[in-house]
C-alpha cells in the first residue's frame, strides 16, 4: 500500500507540473496576443494616411513625428505651408521629427541646432489612455525660444505627468528665425495675399487645422482646444488670438511669459527692408532673382547670413504686421476688443530676465523707449540723478525690475485687463519659486516649465534638486492648467481658490515656498505708468 501511495503521489506531482507548464504557456500566448493586439490597435487614420504610435507607460499612447505640412524646402522655402503628400501603408510615428533649422544661441538649444533641419514640420500627440472612453480636452503647445530656437521634439514636453490629468497633448515644430520670419518685397510680390514673413505663425495655424481635422481619431475633442505657450510661444498664442485665420480653431488660451503687446513689431515695409539687408549680406543678385538665389543656398549659409539672435535683445527676425496673418498690431486689436472672445489664463515669472549691463543699461534703454516719460520712469525705479534704486528679494535689482516689468509683467497684466473687458473669464498668475539649487537667481524665465509639464530635467538650465515640495506644486499647477483647458476655469474642489482677474486685477502667486496666495494689482504703480507709455507709443505708431 505504501508503494502504491507513493506512485500515486508521484503521478499527481507530474500532473500538476505538466498542468503548470500548460498554464504558463497559455498565459504567455495570451500575453503575446494582447501585446500584438495592442500594437495593431495603435493605428490611427488621418487625412493624409495611417500612422502607428507606441504605448506609453500606464494606459496612454504617443504618436510622434507626424507631418502636418509638406517639407518647406527648395521652392517651398518661404511659402505658406503646403499640403502633405498622401502616403500608402502605415507610417511609423514612434520617434520625434527633426527640430526646425536654427543657429546655436547658447547651451539651451545646442542639441536642437545640431540636429535641426528645414524638413521639420512635425507634430506629436500624447494621450493619457488608449482608447479614450470619451473625447478629451486638447492642449496645443507652442514652444518658446525667441522665435529663433527650440523644438517640440524633447522629453520635457512629452514625458511628464501633464497628460495624466485627462487631456490630449499636441506639441509642434514651426519654422524659426530667417526661415520662419523673413519678409522681402519679392516674397510679398509672389504672394497671392500680398504679404511675407510670418511663416512660423502660418505653420502654427496649419497645425491647428490638422488638429481640427484629425484629433478625434486620437481621442481628443476638436471643439475643446486650448492653445498654450511660453515666451515666444506665449506671444504667438496671443497673436493667434488676433489673427482672422486662426478664428474658431481654438477655444481657450494659456499665455506664459508673453503677450500680444510689442511696440517693436515692424509693419510689413520695415520687415521687407530688414529682409533686403539680409539678402545683401547673402550676396543676392540685383533685380528679380533675389529669392530664387536665396532658395538655392544651403541651410547653413542662410543661417550664417541672418546673424545670431540674442534671446534677451530685440528680435532680428520675428512676426510682422503683414495685413494678412496679422492685419494690425496685437495691442490695437486688443484695445478695439476684436481679439478672440475666449477664456484666458496668463502670467509671468517674478524675475524673468536680468538686463545685461546693470543700471546704466537700464537708464539707456528707458531713455530710448520712454521719450517724455523718461524722468518719471527713472524716478519710479529709483535710478534718476545717479540713484542706485533698491534690490527687491523677489524681483531683483532695479534694472531687472524695469526690464521684466516693461517686456513681460505689465504687458501681460494689460492684456489680462483687455480680455476681462470683453466679459471673458480671465485669470492671472505670477510664478515665484526658483529652481531648487538656483535660489540666488530667483524665478527666472522658464522656471515654471518643469511644474507645468511634471517633468524634472537632470541637466540644463532648468534642472535642479527637486523635492516633495516641488512635486506637490507641480501637481497643483498641472491641475489648474488642465481644469482651465477642460472648462475655462482653473478652479475645482480641493484646490486653493483662484479669483478671476476682474476690476481689482486679482491674481495668484505661486510663492517661493511652493504655496498659493491670492493678491491684487500686480506691480500696479509701475504698470499704470507703463500703460500710459504704451498708449503714447500706440498713438505714435
Amino acid at each position: 500500500m505504501r508503494s502504491k501511495t507513493f506512485v500515486s503521489s508521484s503521478c499527481v506531482l507530474r500532473f500538476l507540473w505538466r498542468s503548470a507548464l500548460v498554464i504558463l504557456l497559455l498565459v504567455y500566448l495570451s500575453t503575446a496576443t494582447v501585446a500584438q493586439a495592442t500594437n495593431d490597435d495603435l493605428i490611427v487614420k488621418t487625412t493624409t494616411g495611417r500612422v502607428r504610435g507606441i504605448a506609453r507607460r500606464g494606459r496612454g499612447a504617443e504618436f510622434l513625428g507626424i507631418p502636418f505640412a509638406a517639407p518647406p524646402v527648395g521652392d517651398f522655402r518661404w511659402r505658406e505651408p503646403q499640403p502633405v503628400k498622401l502616403w500608402t501603408g502605415i507610417r511609423d510615428a514612434t520617434s520625434f521629427g527633426a527640430p526646425c533649422a536654427q543657429a546655436i544661441l547658447g547651451d539651451w538649444n545646442r542639441h536642437d541646432a545640431e540636429t535641426s533641419s528645414e524638413d521639420c514640420l512635425f507634430l506629436n500627440v500624447i494621450t493619457p489612455e488608449w482608447r479614450a472612453k470619451k473625447p478629451l480636452p486638447v492642449m496645443f503647445w507652442i514652444h518658446g525660444g525667441a522665435n529663433a530656437g527650440g523644438t517640440a521634439s524633447t522629453p520635457l514636453y512629452k514625458d511628464g505627468t501633464l497628460v495624466q490629468h485627462g487631456i490630449v497633448l499636441v506639441t509642434l515644430n514651426y519654422r524659426l528665425g530667417v526661415f520662419g520670419f523673413l519678409a522681402h518685397p519679392q516674397l510679398t510680390l509672389e504672394s497671392s495675399h500680398h504679404a511675407s514673413g510670418n511663416y512660423g505663425l502660418m505653420d502654427q495655424i496649419a497645425a491647428l487645422r490638422w488638429v481640427h481635422d484629425n484629433i478625434a481619431g486620437f481621442g481628443g475633442d476638436p471643439n475643446n482646444v486650448t492653445v498654450f505657450g511660453q515666451s515666444a510661444g506665449g506671444q504667438n498664442a496671443s497673436y493667434l488670438m488676433t489673427s482672422p485665420l486662426a478664428k474658431g480653431l481654438f477655444h481657450r488660451a494659456i499665455v506664459q511669459s508673453g503677450s500680444a503687446i510689442d511696440p517693436r513689431m515692424p509693419v510689413l515695409s520695415d520687415a521687407e527692408r530688414n529682409g533686403e539687408k539680409i539678402a545683401t549680406v547673402l550676396k543676392t543678385p540685383s533685380g528679380n532673382g533675389a529669392i530664387k538665389h536665396l532658395r538655392q543656398l544651403s541651410t547653413q549659409d542662410v543661417l550664417k547670413g541672418a546673424g545670431v539672435q540674442d534671446p534677451v535683445g530685440p528680435p532680428l527676425l520675428g512676426p510682422d504686421i503683414d495685413g494678412w496673418i496679422l492685419p494690425r498690431a496685437g495691442a490695437a486689436v486688443f484695445v478695439g476688443g476684436q481679439q478672440a472672445a475666449i477664456p484666458l489664463l496668463i502670467g509671468v515669472t517674478s524675475r524673468e530676465f536680468n538686463l545685461p549691463g546693470g543700471i546704466e543699461a537700464a537708464r539707456q534703454m528707458i531713455a530710448g523707449v520712454a521719450g517724455n516719460f523718461t524722468p518719471r520712469v527713472l524716478s519710479l525705479y529709483g535710478i534718476a540723478d545717479g540713484g542706485l534704486g533698491k534690490n527687491d528679494p523677489l524681483y531683483g535689482p532695479p534694472e531687472n525690475q524695469w526690464f521684466s516689468d516693461y517686456i513681460f509683467r505689465c504687458p501681460v497684466t494689460t492684456q489680462a485687463g483687455w480680455q476681462a473687458a470683453l466679459g471673458q473669464a480671465t485669470y492671472q498668475y505670477q510664478y515665484e519659486r526658483a529652481i531648487p539649487g538656483q535660489e540666488a537667481n530667483g524665478a527666472i524665465h522658464s522656471s515654471e516649465l518643469p511644474y507645468v509639464f511634471g517633468y524634472y530635467p537632470k541637466g540644463g538650465n532648468i534642472s535642479g534638486n527637486f523635492s516633495e515640495t516641488d512635486y506637490k506644486l507641480a501637481e497643483l499647477i498641472e491641475s489648474y492648467w488642465t481644469n482651465f483647458a477642460r472648462t475655462g476655469n482653473p478652479n475645482s474642489n480641493g484646490l486653493p481658490n483662484w479669483p478671476a482677474f476682474g476690476a481689482s486685477q486679482a491674481f495668484i502667486e505661486f510663492t517661493p515656498e511652493g504655496k498659493v496666495a491670492a493678491s491684487e494689482g500686480l506691480r500696479r504703480p509701475q504698470c499704470d505708468l507703463l500703460r500710459e507709455l504704451l498708449k503714447c507709443q500706440m498713438i505714435g505708431k
